[in-house]
């Protein structure tokens, strides 16, 4: 009676084992190993935060319900095209290789432009199969992008990939979700470029600069002439905020103080003080003080240069450490 029990109590054991085993196998998600070249890329738009991107993408998985020819989403993408699309088998396993073109909306970073890094991001997702049936794998091996392509005025980086599981807060509509959440599986690709800056700063600051140092001449013009004193300091101050808003023109709008910002805000400043001191040499011409005012425009010519192009160099370099 005793071996009876205890082979029941057995047999029992090993059907829970095998049912769990079985349980288990059914929920683990099927796997896509997926690869990405990037052959070029071009076509950036950095006012209306757009880029063009070309690439081969290849997937390799075994569960033949994965339909990537219908399925497969660019979340960020504005538009894709597909020019080329094949689908072969190697054992029991299928291999589908495309070429694809896609215009890519992405946030850009413009606190320290023209001196700025940039990531461009893009992901590959299945929309038919979430992350409890799918799962993608990074294929590595090899290269990434095309190392003779050239991204004009820009230098890449970098270029990662990997994966991980795309949160969607909603059921969309699924009566059978009872929690609004579903996860997808994302294949990530993060490319860092950075830009080739300087003949693109001087194309763009040459005219703020030229404008200080027109009104920064005013030291070496005698009080007496006070016309041309102010009339150059005030000319310099309109041509600054001009080239201003040309280079504000060619960016996105942004809430933060960028580099534009704070050059352009401290050339403003300095050139409202070298009218400031104008004013101050004037009234001491008026007094009869001329060498009193010659020395005061001869201190002040030397000292203000000196702290604006400290200012100058401090806040360019800390932005190209960035």
């Amino acid at each position: 009676m005793k071996t009876t029990i205890l082979f029941l109590l057995g047999l029992i054991f090993q059907l829970f084992c095998i049912n769990t085993v079985s349980f288990a196998q059914k929920n683990i998600p099927d796997t896509v190993k997926t690869g990405i070249y990037v052959t070029s890329i071009h076509d950036i738009d950095f006012k209306d935060k757009e880029y063009t991107i070309n690439f081969w993408l290849w997937l390799k998985y075994k569960n033949k319900e994965f339909n990537f020819a219908d399925n497969l989403e660019i979340p960020q993408a504005k538009t894709v095209s597909k020019s080329f699309s094949t689908i072969d088998s190697i054992g029991n396993e299928v291999y589908m290789l495309m070429k694809l073109q896609c215009v890519m909306k992405d946030s850009w970073s413009i606190n320290n432009f023209p001196f700025d890094h940039q990531l461009l991001r893009l992901s590959v997702e299945n929309s038919q199969f979430d992350s409890a049936a799918l799962v993608f794998v990074p294929d590595t091996l090899g290269k990434q992008f095309d190392p003779r392509f050239t991204l004009r005025g820009w230098n890449i980086d970098s270029l990662k990939t990997s994966v991980a599981n795309k949160i969607y807060e909603t059921a969309f509509g699924d009566p059978g979700i009872k929690v609004p959440r579903t996860e997808y599986s994302s294949y990530k690709v993060r490319i860092g470029i950075s830009r080739d800056a300087f003949g693109l700063f001087w194309k763009m600051f040459l005219g703020m600069y030229v404008a200080f140092f027109i009104a920064y001449m005013c030291f070496y013009i005698h009080a007496d002439s006070i016309d041309s004193r102010f009339g150059l300091s005030v000319g310099s101050l309109f041509a600054v905020i001009g080239n201003k808003y040309i280079i504000d023109g060619s960016l996105p709008e942004s809430t933060t103080f960028t580099l534009v910002d704070t050059l352009h805000g401290i050339t403003l400043v300095f050139i409202l003080i070298v009218i400031i001191l104008t004013a101050f040499s004037l009234k001491m011409i008026k007094r009869g003080d001329e060498k009193k005012a010659e020395r005061f425009d001869r201190f002040f010519s030397i000292s203000l240069l000196t702290v604006y192009l400290l200012l100058n160099i401090f806040f360019i370099v800390k932005a190209i450490n960035a």
